[in-house]
Formats: C-alpha cells, sequence, structure tokens
C-alpha cells in the first residue's frame, strides 16, 4: 500500500509550493496555524471596512474636529480626579481617541 503525497491546489505560486515541500512537519503546522489566522483577520478587516463604508454618516456635528471621523462618539475620561470629554472612535482592532474639553462641573 503507496500513500501518495497531497496535490498543492493550483492558485499556489511555485515557489511557495516548493518551500512548503522543502519544510518539516512542526513548521507545516505553524505555516498551517499562521496562514488560517490571517485569512480570518483579513477577511475580518474586508468586512469592517465594508460596513464603514455602508455606514457613513452624512452629517457631522457641527463641532467635530476634521481630523475626527463622524462615527466618532463621546466619551468621558477621568485622570487625577478630573473629567474630560474625549471624542472615541475605532479604527480596525483598536479604539482611538482625542481630547475634546474638560468636563463642566454642573452639568
Amino acid at each position: 500500500m503507496s500513500y501518495e503525497p497531497p496535490s498543492p491546489p493550483g492558485s499556489l505560486p511555485t515557489e511557495i509550493v516548493n518551500t512548503l515541500n522543502e519544510s518539516e512537519p512542526r513548521q507545516l503546522r505553524d505555516v498551517a496555524t499562521y496562514a488560517e489566522a490571517l485569512a480570518e483577520y483579513k477577511e475580518r478587516e474586508a468586512r469592517l471596512e465594508e460596513s464603514a463604508d455602508q455606514d457613513e454618516v452624512e452629517e457631522r456635528p457641527d463641532d467635530l474636529p476634521d481630523d475626527v471621523p463622524a462615527k466618532a462618539t463621546i466619551t468621558i475620561k477621568e485622570i487625577n480626579d478630573n473629567r474630560y470629554y474625549y471624542w472615541q472612535w475605532r479604527e480596525g482592532d483598536s479604539v482611538t481617541s482625542k481630547y475634546k474639553a474638560p468636563v463642566n462641573p454642573d452639568e
């Protein structure tokens, strides 16, 4: 009984196939794990970008700075017992903030 190696997909470049064929089993498992995670990341990024394009807000608040996206929301942060307003929005997997103003204690 003979066992034949798998055939690579025709879409893979020859240099990648050759590198994989020369790799040890542990490296191949690491490549498979990385490739799967990278594919999921790129698919998620594409979905987020598509979603952001569809969710574009037509009106910008009057006090929204030019370098803050229209999808930003206002949040309050407390620093050294002082409260401040910040614009906050998501960029990919991270949240970005930009200072707006101090919170008026009478509010």
